[in-house]
């Protein structure tokens, strides 16, 4: 007979591998931020700061002590952590670094191999990359700002790029550069082996290997999944290879389990050997309310969140604003492990204000003192870490 988990059981264990069921009370250490960082796999970055940038949110969420400053040690100091590409950009563990290399190199091809990429290099690919390399190897770590400084080089139309800026941005992909620290939020880029210290200078896996280690890389933190999530967790890997790892892992690294879904359903996955003592060990989550970065990680597969929590949960940033739902920047409240609902809250920094746009709260889920006491405190946080001086509703 196949072992399950229940809805409950489940619920509590992905809360728990997304470092989500403990207090985020307390101080925060660089060691301590590295261990976090190396414990989710990975922190997506992203631009937009209507409340926080995506990888401080994600941080924050998890930690009251973190401050950016020890991210930044940890970048451009340690150098523990680097910059590139999972799903989308990315901070990483440096210890990963090796098996990055496959992907620096599929990068490349793909790029030699696609016409707008030679269309940004406005027909001078060779000779541009090769002032790039001239540059960073003498001149030093550069930006794309300092490559034109005078906003005279012609500029396409794919985002603006300048073939400089192009080349940088190909370099980086390609492993030949890596980014050094940043400016404001533009990049920095240096040649990689002046940032990357040597020791993860390792060379590139064989493709067996590679595969092995996103394969347990992934299961090591979902713990339960499908081979489709184990593929995407990194997005270093086909669904078929995800797939052919998994049949072939063997009883020690993975077995199969049954999950029940929020709508009672049951469903076959993939999961860790020891799966059912890390469920019966995950503590319950803190009874706080916490609201999660559209790009956190535990709701990053919007139909997996679907799945085991029965929340339905769009990012409509990018959706016309007479089409949206909710709001242009709405976040999932999480309170013990349940997705309760959702707010919009914008800072207005000219003002110091912290807006709350909206709050809407899940069918059957009751308001009460309780509650929005919690909700209000979670609020008030993010007033104080966002250094506004008043919160507006």
């Amino acid at each position: 007979m196949t072992d399950r988990l229940s809805n409950a059981d489940l619920r509590r264990l992905f809360i728990h591998q997304h470092a989500l069921s403990g207090s985020p009370g307390g101080p925060l250490t660089r060691d301590g931020l590295d261990d976090l960082i190396g414990r989710l796999g990975f922190v997506q970055v992203d631009t937009i700061s209507t409340l926080e940038q995506a990888h401080h949110h994600i941080l924050f969420t998890r930690a009251n002590g973190y401050r950016k400053s020890l991210l930044k040690h940890l970048l451009e100091k340690r150098r523990s952590l680097f910059e590139h590409w999972t799903h989308d950009a990315s901070i990483i563990p440096t210890r990963f670094y090796p098996y990055w290399k496959p992907r620096f190199r599929r990068y490349k091809a793909r790029m030699d191999a696609a016409p707008h990429w030679d269309q940004r290099f406005a027909g001078r690919r060779d000779a541009v990359l090769e002032e790039m390399r001239r540059r960073v190897e003498t001149e030093g770590a550069t930006t794309s700002r300092d490559v034109t400084p005078d906003d005279t080089e012609e500029r396409g139309a794919w985002w603006g790029w300048t073939p400089s800026k192009t080349a940088l941005e190909y370099l980086w992909r390609s492993g030949e550069l890596a980014v050094a620290g940043r400016r404001g939020f533009a990049k920095v880029y240096d040649l990689s082996h002046r940032v990357i210290p040597a020791e993860h200078h390792d060379p590139e896996p064989d493709h067996a290997a590679f595969v092995d280690w996103c394969g347990r890389e992934a299961i090591a933190r979902l713990a339960v999944a499908t081979h489709g999530e184990i593929a995407r967790f990194f997005d270093s890997i086909s669904p078929a290879e995800a797939q052919a790892w998994c049949e072939n892992a063997g009883g020690n690294t993975l077995r199969r389990i049954e999950i029940e879904q929020a709508d009672g359903s049951v469903r076959d996955v993939w999961a860790r050997p020891d799966v059912l003592a890390l469920a019966k060990d995950a503590p319950e989550p803190p009874a706080r309310v916490r609201f999660l970065s559209p790009f956190d990680p535990m709701i990053r597969e919007r139909e997996r969140t679907q799945r085991l929590f029965g929340f339905d949960y769009r990012f409509e940033a990018f959706v016309p604003a007479a089409k949206r739902v909710y709001g242009y920047y709405v976040l999932p409240m999480l309170e013990r492990d349940r997705l309760i609902g959702r707010i919009e809250l914008k800072t207005h920094r000219d003002r110091g204000d912290l807006e709350v746009r909206g709050l809407w709260m899940e069918p059957g889920v009751r308001a009460s003192k309780a509650r929005d006491a919690k909700i209000d405190a979670e609020i008030e946080r993010w007033r104080a870490y966002t250094g506004m001086e008043r919160v507006v509703r």
